[in-house]
């Protein structure tokens, strides 16, 4: 090839950079094109703002206010506020109701765990395997009603329940020839707790299990043909298919039921009120007892710091893992 053909078409290269980048900066009003995709990006901060104030001012804003009130003894009726030091995590230390309160919470995670993520996964596999679509539908609905209650009125409905004299489920254990298992059961320290726990249990089963179906249903129908051509039986596709593809939603879940279970409040109020004996409180009545009862701010403030450092590193370890095992 010549020199001079090799001259022109560079000469045709630059006019059609130039043609290109004059035409740009037309679209663009005179800007470069540079400026004009950065534009966008400042512009959808207008929109974020209001949202980061508002998460600011009601949920950073308040923690940090709560630290600082851990380190102090306030009185809320007085406005009095003393410095103390690490004096109420001191107490804390060696409270023994925090002790039996963070335990009691522990034991309701566990079982929640249990009832929550693996048997609601497993029930909604078996709902999402069956072919009809109208007992799918009917079987969603009837799971899914107890969640759509009030727990005050699940509480006060399982305190009949739970009745001594008269309560179903003692009523139902002396129909089938079971005296010897009736019991007192929210007044007896030894069964008050798991009565509680199984309570709700009951009542936030179902919507686990349909926020499970959900995850099922997005998981392609080819995948579970072809495992039914390879003769895989409807227990092993579970087990091999289900649960690995809804493995972001199981953490999701974990998430969501741990940080619940260090956070349970209205259950315990409604039935029990933390008795009897103190059997049943958990860190939410704790506080709310040493803060409202007792007048102890600084002390309920470092129960509500523990609280958060529990759920922020369950939630932590559980994101860090779901990620490592992403499928």
């Amino acid at each position: 090839m010549s020199e001079g053909v090799i001259v022109g078409q560079e000469n045709r290269l630059e006019l059609t950079r130039a043609s290109s980048t004059a035409g740009a900066r037309e679209r663009t009003g005179g800007a470069s094109p540079r400026i004009r995709r950065r534009r966008p990006r400042w512009s959808g901060l207008v929109w974020v703002l209001p949202g980061l104030v508002v998460l600011f001012l009601f949920v950073y804003y308040p923690l940090v206010l709560n630290f600082g009130y851990s380190f102090q003894q306030s009185n809320i009726f007085t406005g009095e506020q003393t410095f103390v030091g690490a004096d109420n995590y001191v107490k804390l230390a060696g409270d023994p109701i925090f002790w039996r309160a963070l335990g009691n919470n522990v034991l309701y995670a566990v079982i929640s765990i249990v009832f929550q993520v693996f048997l609601a996964l497993v029930l909604a596999a078996i709902i999402e395997s069956l072919r009809s679509h109208r007992w799918r539908a009917v079987l969603r609905s009837v799971y899914f009603i107890p969640s759509a209650m009030s727990l005050t009125v699940i509480g006060l409905l399982f305190t009949f329940i739970y009745q001594p004299d008269g309560g179903l489920l003692n009523g139902v254990l002396g129909a089938l020839g079971l005296d010897s298992l009736q019991q007192a059961w929210l007044g007896d320290p030894k069964t008050a707790m798991t009565a509680i726990i199984m309570m709700s249990q009951w009542q936030g089963f179902g919507y686990s299990a349909l926020l499970f179906a959900v995850a099922i249903q997005r998981i392609p129908q080819e995948i579970y043909e072809a495992a039914a051509l390879d003769g895989i039986g409807p227990f092993r596709r579970i087990f091999s298919i289900t649960i690995p593809l809804v493995r972001e939603m199981t953490a999701l879940m974990m998430i969501v039921t741990l940080s619940g279970a260090f956070q349970v409040f209205n259950e315990v109020m409604v039935t029990t009120g933390g008795g009897p004996d103190n059997s049943t409180q958990v860190l939410g009545t704790w506080l709310y007892r040493s803060g409202f009862v007792k007048n102890d701010f600084g002390y309920a403030a470092a129960i509500a710091v523990v609280m958060f450092v529990i759920t922020l590193a369950l939630a932590i370890a559980q994101v860090v893992y779901a990620n490592r095992r992403r499928v």
